[in-house]
């Protein structure tokens, strides 16, 4: 399972760096970003990140 952050659809509210700090931070850009695209199955929180998205901006490829 791969993360993706859709620039076009992230609002920077910094939900997804907060459930899952493991894999997503917040950019100087104000937007959120996959720091270990590789680290969703080690962290375990990856779906629940994408699923608590308000715009849909994460997904798990």
């Amino acid at each position: 399972m791969t993360p993706k952050v859709d620039p076009d659809l992230c609002i920077g509210c910094g939900l997804c760096s907060e459930i899952c700090p493991e894999v997503f931070e917040m950019g100087d850009d104000g937007l959120a970003h996959v720091i270990d695209a590789g680290g969703c199955e080690a962290a375990g929180c990856c779906e629940e990140a994408a699923e608590s998205c308000p715009t849909s901006a994460i997904s798990l490829d």
